[in-house]
C-alpha cells in the first residue's frame, strides 16, 4: 500500500482543500472534514495510508 503526504491549504465548512506535497502538483483535493483528524488547521501536514488520514509528527 502506498503512502501520500498532504498539507491542509484551506478549510471551508465541512470540507478541506489538501495539496499533495510528496510529488510536484498544483492540484487541490477536496476532502470531507469527517474523514480527517478533528485537530487539523490550515498548514497541518497529513499522511494518507491504509485509506486513513493522520497528522504527521
Amino acid at each position: 500500500m502506498e503512502t501520500w503526504h498532504y498539507v491542509v491549504v484551506s478549510i471551508d465548512g465541512d470540507y478541506a482543500n489538501l495539496k499533495r506535497v510528496d510529488i510536484e502538483s498544483d492540484e487541490l483535493k477536496l476532502v470531507a472534514r469527517a474523514l480527517l483528524p478533528y485537530e487539523i488547521n490550515e498548514g497541518t501536514r497529513l499522511k494518507y495510508e491504509f485509506m486513513t488520514y493522520s497528522i504527521e509528527e
